[in-house]
C-alpha cells in the first residue's frame, strides 16, 4: 500500500515542471531512513525545473541515496555528483539560508573520509546570524535541529 501511495505521488510530481517546496522540506529527513521515498524525491527533482534551493535539496539527496546504495563506486559517483549541486546551489544564491542549512546537515553527517566538510563552521555562523529571516516555522526547526548536533 505504501508502495502504491509512492507511486502515485511520484507521478503526480512528475506532471509539474516544478515540485513545491513544502513537499521536499517533508520528505528530506525521511529520505534518510526510507529508501523508496529518497528514490522518489531524486527522480521528481531531476525531471523537474529547479530553483536553487530545489537544486541544493536534489544533491542532498543524491547524498543521501549513496547510502542506501550497495556498489562502492555507485556511492561515490552519486555522492560527488550531490555534492556537485549543493556547491552549485551555493555558488549561484551564497545569501540563501536554507541552502547553507542544506549544505551543513549533509557535511555534518558525511563521513569525514570524503573530505566534504570545509564549511561547517562557516554554515553554523551563517545560520545563527540569519535564522531571524527564516518565514518557514518547519526550516526553523530543521535549522535548530541541526546546529544542536
Amino acid at each position: 500500500m505504501i508502495r502504491f501511495v509512492l507511486l502515485i505521488s511520484f507521478c503526480l510530481l512528475c506532471s509539474f515542471k516544478t515540485i513545491d517546496l513544502d513537499y521536499i522540506r517533508n520528505n528530506y529527513e525521511k529520505s534518510v531512513s526510507e529508501k523508496k521515498t529518497c528514490e522518489i524525491m531524486i527522480k521528481a527533482l531531476e525531471q523537474s525545473t529547479l530553483n536553487n534551493v530545489q537544486l541544493a535539496y536534489l544533491g542532498a539527496l543524491q547524498t543521501i541515496w549513496a547510502n542506501h546504495t550497495i556498489n562502492p563506486l555507485t556511492k561515490l559517483s552519486t555522492f560527488k555528483k550531490g555534492k556537485t549541486n549543493i556547491d552549485k546551489a551555493i555558488k549561484n544564491e551564497n545569501d540563501n539560508i536554507e541552502i547553507h542549512f542544506i549544505r551543513l546537515s549533509v557535511q555534518k553527517n558525511c563521513p569525514n573520509f570524503l573530505g566534504y566538510n570545509k564549511n561547517i563552521l562557516e554554515d553554523e555562523r551563517y545560520l545563527r546570524e540569519h535564522i531571524e529571516n527564516v518565514q518557514s516555522e518547519h526550516v526553523k526547526m530543521m535549522i535548530n535541529n541541526i546546529l544542536k548536533k
